[in-house]
């Protein structure tokens, strides 16, 4: 079976949810969670703090610099993950229409076959 990466993605500027709407949001993603495991697809998952936590390490001409992140400047960051096992994409792409509806847009992309050895 392929693993999957499922990637929660946070639009800097979108409205913040509610605290009732953050919790809807936890719940439906732990039942989906669940769900996964009782499936037998669930590898892992996590959630990430505010891109503003980051720290990006860079080596140039061997010379190590750390600066506040994020790495990309862009107005999208990934909040949290799942890696699951999927058949195929298809099966990968029905969890992510689930995990969406829980917490909003769902990247989904494979792991290279380089990294299941």
């Amino acid at each position: 079976m392929k693993q999957y990466l499922l990637s929660v993605h946070f639009v800097e500027g979108a409205p913040a949810p509610s605290d009732e709407e953050m919790q809807t949001m936890f719940r439906e993603t732990d039942r989906i969670g669940e769900e996964m495991q009782a499936a037998g697809v669930w590898v892992f998952a996590g959630g990430l703090l505010s891109p503003d936590s980051a720290t990006v390490v860079r080596i140039e001409n061997g010379t190590t610099t750390m600066s506040d992140g994020p790495f990309a400047e862009t107005k999208e960051h990934i909040a949290g993950f799942w890696v699951i096992k999927c058949a195929d994409l298809d099966q990968a792409l029905a969890w992510a229409e689930k995990c969406a509806a829980a917490c909003g847009p769902v990247e989904v992309r494979p792991f290279d076959d380089l990294s299941q050895a």
